[in-house]
């Protein structure tokens, strides 16, 4: 694997309202995409807030059965510990489930693919890209 999805690119790939995500997105085989399982909680949360949560939390599943879902393990522990702390001493925090997404990437060195750039370059050592430009 090569690169992990945060939720924002998940969702526009769900929605196709970002068509440059989805044509990022076709130029990488699946197999070297993955998505935390943190973004699996953020979404399914979403689908129980939704109107149409039981359509949503199907079309959820569905899109989730097309890559590897990686859980945040022991390496990931560490990591979130060195980034949380660089970041409560800079003053710069970017709350948890990030935090956690973050720490998963550099974990499993992969390269985080989000839109929410601002938030993530604030890790140390992380690589971005941002497929919706």
């Amino acid at each position: 694997m090569i690169y992990l999805l945060d939720t924002d690119i998940c969702i526009y790939l769900l929605n196709g309202r970002e068509p440059r995500v989805k044509h990022n997105a076709d130029l990488v085989p699946r197999s070297e995409i993955a998505i935390s399982a943190l973004t699996l909680a953020e979404m399914f949360s979403g689908a129980a807030r939704s109107e149409q949560s039981l359509l949503t939390y199907a079309k959820q599943s569905a899109f989730f059965l097309h890559y590897t879902i990686l859980s945040f393990d022991q390496a990931a522990a560490r990591a979130y510990g060195r980034i949380d702390g660089y970041l409560k001493n800079a003053g710069i925090r970017i709350g948890p489930v990030d935090t956690q997404i973050a720490a998963i990437a550099l974990a499993q060195n992969l390269i985080l693919v989000t839109h929410n750039t601002r938030h993530f370059r604030r890790v140390p050592q992380l690589a971005i890209e941002d497929w919706a430009v």
